[in-house]
């Protein structure tokens, strides 16, 4: 109860101004307040070991099995030699085909003629073998496991393969398959050399 004389105090207005600015504050601090704290799902857990794989997974299927290593490529099986051998050359391909009978042997790159030097097309015939040889036109250079197909010198023979036509008229072939090559030969083996393009093995065996 007030005594006689007092008054109700009336806050000034930087009274006023304070108590708005504190009230502000509380409201701030409010509203960035953390909310409450929640239960934790164990299977969070759970889910981050299946994935170290110390666990297993209780919500999160495991990660998928990776596929097995493609197998390798079965080594060619070559024939006995002189069992109906026939050779297949694509200029343009860059490949060899060898047959024996309507069986497909091996395929091989190969590097025919340079432009100047290119080698000739048609059917020829192995007319000279030799392991060791070295070109007689050309600086002696070696020509190891020789298979002579002309009289000017055109041969199959083991050498580098640039991966496009680098010889001077010889077919270039692959040293392991050169050897391999040479024991399945003789003489009179037809080669065929062609600027055709076969779409398959089939193709290759029709014009070999």
């Amino acid at each position: 109860m007030l005594g006689r004389g007092m008054r109700w105090a009336i806050p000034g207005r930087k009274t006023r101004l304070w108590w708005l600015s504190a009230g502000a504050t509380v409201l701030l601090v409010a509203s960035v307040s953390p909310p409450p704290r929640l239960p934790i799902d164990p299977a969070v857990f759970a889910d981050a070991a299946c994935w170290l794989g110390t666990t297993g997974c209780l919500s999160v299927p495991p990660p998928a099995p990776q596929p097995a290593a493609a197998a390798k490529a079965p080594r060619p099986v070559w024939p006995a030699p002189g069992a109906g051998i026939r050779i297949l050359v694509s200029i343009p391909q860059q490949k060899a085909w060898v047959f024996s009978g309507i069986a497909l042997v091996a395929t091989s790159p190969v590097s025919t003629g340079k432009p100047g030097h290119e080698t000739p097309t048609g059917i020829f015939h192995i007319l000279q073998k030799a392991v060791h040889h070295r070109s007689n036109q050309y600086s002696n250079a070696p020509m190891p496991f020789m298979q002579r197909l002309t009289q000017s010198g055109v041969a199959l023979h083991a050498g580098h393969l640039p991966g496009y036509p680098a010889s001077h008229g010889c077919i270039r072939l692959p040293w392991g398959f050169a050897k391999r090559l040479y024991g399945l030969t003789g003489g009179g083996t037809r080669v065929t050399v062609t600027r055709m393009r076969p779409r398959s093995a089939k193709d290759a065996m029709r014009l070999a």
